[in-house]
């Protein structure tokens, strides 16, 4: 994909800006960060040359100012909430979490479970972290938050809730997903800080929408297919469009919200540090855009992308229609259609040709290779063996794998673990190549092509199995399939 943002530049700024925010307040500021810090594909997909780990990179530039603590909702343990991207219970994900920080070094403070009511699955989960000497607090429920400012900031409000303790000027709040209350726990410590003296800051990290891009840019429409099942819209900052004469995009939860943050802080401190929802974030994602073009091409692909996962979603019984009508109004307006995806044409025109489900895979160079259902592979693994030969230059008709070396894989299957479909998938063909490299030098040169497929673009035409799915995923492909089962 052509490079269109600078990560060095981005990441240069952002910690310089971060640090600037910090000398405004007492030399302590609560950064509340949304999205993800490891794994931001969407952003790393559509700002191609942002790196999917950029802002764990920001941290650590910061790591010997900054502090993180994890905030984690007890009623998300106690209904055993999973994160849809990785499978896992949020309580197992703050764990795994912690374990990517101190393996990077940056410091982790404490959990802060909040709207605590010492739920059973709660109260394990404190006590399996206590025992990994990690620190943990309370936050609860508060009658009328956020819209009942009176109560919320007194004592039978923020005053209920635990003080963290912390050491740092930065002090990083996140959480393994959404609703986890965030925000919440920033407005509480301000509260507490104030109350021991400490006039201390406030500030978002959120990458999406871009503040200083257009509200109908590529990369911000982008942002909106992506949060169609969450109904969040893109739109003019208000605030800041009456306070400076300058506009500004931001999203509707945070222009709604504003009042209520704006009325906290003047509650809290006598006087508001900010006039608008964009003053209160400290994004410097659109100052590093070089290639406009490559941005705006790259989230034009990412809305196809999302329409696809979506359609999907409703033929599984996962998703509401509502989001792929939201996505189709999306792709009408950057006057897109499903054929502007370039693996999705030959995907059909094979499976047409073949009568089978068929499967196609771009590659970095524009090359598309395309794998048919046979006797022996499914599409995906037909497509994926077609794609690390052409990467090798192995002649098409130089097989790598026998079928005698496939055979005893797929009497396993049948015989033994009760499977009907003998032929193989994609996680399954890359054992069996594995097997054959030791032995078959050609083997061995196509399965070192393995990771020039990260990046690379597939597309199904039928719905994927869960083995090939997950295969492609980890190999590092974007993949989109037809809603239809085979």
């Amino acid at each position: 994909m052509k490079k269109g943002f600078d990560n060095e530049k981005y990441l240069k700024m952002q910690s310089e800006h971060i640090m600037e925010r910090i000398s405004k307040f007492d030399n302590k500021l609560y950064l509340e960060f949304g999205g993800k810090l490891f794994d931001d594909y969407h952003a790393s997909r559509v700002l191609p040359g942002f790196a999917a780990d950029s802002k764990l990179q920001m941290l650590m530039q910061l790591a010997d100012k900054a502090e993180i603590v994890m905030v984690v909702s007890a009623d998300d343990i106690e209904k055993n909430k999973i994160r849809g991207d990785l499978g896992i219970t949020y309580d197992l994900d703050v764990i795994r979490l912690i374990d990517e920080f101190h393996n990077r070094g940056l410091y982790v403070g404490s959990v802060v479970l909040t709207r605590y009511a010492e739920q059973h699955s709660a109260v394990l989960f404190q006590k399996r972290l206590e025992k990994l000497g990690i620190k943990v607090y309370h936050h609860y429920t508060i009658t009328g938050y956020p819209t009942n400012v009176s109560t919320i900031v007194s004592e039978e409000g923020f005053g209920k809730n635990e003080y963290i303790e912390t050491t740092r000027p930065l002090v990083v709040i996140t959480a393994p997903g959404p609703g986890s209350g965030k925000m919440a726990t920033c407005l509480s410590q301000l509260y507490h800080e104030h109350k021991r003296g400490i006039r201390a800051g406030y500030a978002k990290y959120e990458t999406f929408p871009v503040w200083n891009l257009p509200l109908d840019h590529s990369v911000n429409l982008a942002y909106e297919a992506a949060t169609a099942d969450l109904n969040d819209v893109n739109m003019i900052d208000p605030y800041h469009l009456k306070a400076y004469g300058i506009t500004t995009v931001n999203y509707n939860r945070d222009v709604e919200i504003y009042p209520v943050l704006n009325a906290i802080f003047m509650k809290i401190y006598g006087s508001s540090p900010y006039a608008s929802p964009t003053d209160m974030g400290v994004n410097m994602a659109g100052n590093c855009i070089f290639d406009d073009d490559a941005c705006r091409q790259a989230s034009r692909q990412e809305i196809i992308r999302r329409y696809y996962e979506a359609v999907v979603g409703v033929a599984e019984g996962k998703r509401e229609q509502e989001e792929v009508n939201k996505i189709e109004l999306l792709m009408n307006q950057e006057n897109l259609t499903v054929s502007d995806r370039p693996t999705v044409k030959p995907a059909l025109v094979h499976a047409e040709s073949t009568g089978h489900p068929a499967v196609a895979i771009q590659l970095d160079d524009d090359t598309i290779i395309t794998g048919k259902t046979g006797d022996l592979l499914g599409a995906s693994a037909s497509a994926l063996l077609n794609a690390l030969k052409v990467l090798a230059n192995i002649p098409h008709e130089v097989k790598i794998l026998s079928p005698e070396s496939i055979a005893p894989i797929q009497k396993l299957k049948t015989q033994y673990l009760g499977s009907k479909n003998p032929r193989l998938h994609t996680d399954e063909v890359l054992i069996a190549l594995s097997a054959t490299a030791a032995v078959n030098d050609i083997a061995a040169m196509a399965l070192e092509q393995l990771s020039k497929l990260k990046g690379c673009q597939v597309h199904s035409s039928v719905i994927l199995s869960a083995a090939d799915y997950s295969t492609f995923k980890k190999i590092g492909c974007d993949v989109t399939s037809e809603p239809k089962t085979e």
